[in-house]
This record gives structure tokens, C-alpha cells and sequence, in this order.
């Protein structure tokens, strides 16, 4: 794994939210189940910018503004990556994206918020499984770049 290469303390937390339709988001839920508050659960979306993809990670409880991915990506135009598209190149279902060990790496964006947080909780690979990690050790593994206000609220 990416983060045991890096040396990055990390906690794998696993939930299970059934099968049946959750009230709110999943993030809020997989938070309760956790026992956590929903503010550190992140999910990670792949888009593209200008044709070209790219990750971004958000606080589950906003969307990604995709006119701030662009800026941030330095290109004009950006859309949400169609689920087949995002699985075929992450290598990882939809729902269970991580930002570590995809196929191939990605410029990876994250919401600034995650900075002022001890640590956040982020998809390990497979639903059901959350990694549990400083936000600076996302960072530095995933070379992401830090954006103000990549999320926004619903």
C-alpha cells in the first residue's frame, strides 16, 4: 500500500450501511456508524478537466464546485467523470475510489478544509472501508494540491 511505503500512520475503520437507501449522505452515515462527526468524512470524485482527468476530494456533506476544479487545474471547462469511466481508470468500484492506488496517478485537488482537521476519513479502496489519516499525509502521498473552497455546500 501506497501510505506503508510513505512511513504515513493510518486507521482502517470499516462500516456497513446495508443495503437499503441511507437518510442524508453516505458520508453522514458512514460518520454516525463511526461514530464521528460527518465534517472529517471525505469522498473522492474523479472529473475532467479540458479532457484531461483528474481527482478531487470533498467533504461528503457539499458537492465539487467543477468551476473551481478547473481553475484549480488551470483549465477552462470541467465535468464529472461518467462512473464506468472513473472505475476503468482508478481500478476501483464506484462508491470505493480512493485517492491512493489508482492505475495511474492523477493530479489530485483537495478542499482546503481538510487542513484545519486532525485527521479525515477517505475511501480505502472498497466500499465499506475508510482510511483514517492526517490531511498533510494525503498530501504529501497523493501530491495533492490544496483548494479553497473545492467543496461547497448542498
Amino acid at each position: 500500500m501506497a501510505l506503508e511505503r510513505a512511513g504515513v500512520a493510518f486507521q482502517l475503520h470499516a462500516y456497513d450501511l446495508g443495503h437499503g437507501p441511507t437518510e442524508g449522505s453516505v458520508g453522514e452515515a458512514v460518520a454516525a456508524q463511526l461514530g464521528l462527526a460527518p465534517t472529517v468524512v471525505f469522498k473522492t470524485l474523479l472529473a475532467e478537466v479540458d479532457g484531461a482527468p483528474c481527482c478531487a476530494v470533498v467533504p461528503t456533506a457539499g458537492s465539487l464546485s467543477l468551476k473551481r476544479l478547473a481553475a484549480a487545474a488551470g483549465g477552462k471547462r470541467a465535468r464529472m467523470m461518467e462512473p464506468a469511466d472513473a472505475e476503468r481508470i482508478s481500478g476501483y468500484v464506484t462508491g470505493g475510489i480512493s485517492p491512493f492506488g489508482q492505475l495511474r496517478p492523477l493530479p489530485t485537488f483537495l478542499d482546503r478544509s481538510a487542513m484545519g482537521l486532525e485527521t479525515i476519513l477517505v475511501s480505502a479502496g472498497q466500499r465499506g472501508l475508510q482510511l483514517e489519516l492526517r490531511p498533510d499525509a494525503l498530501v504529501q502521498v497523493a501530491l495533492a494540491r490544496p483548494v479553497e473552497d473545492l467543496g461547497v455546500p448542498r
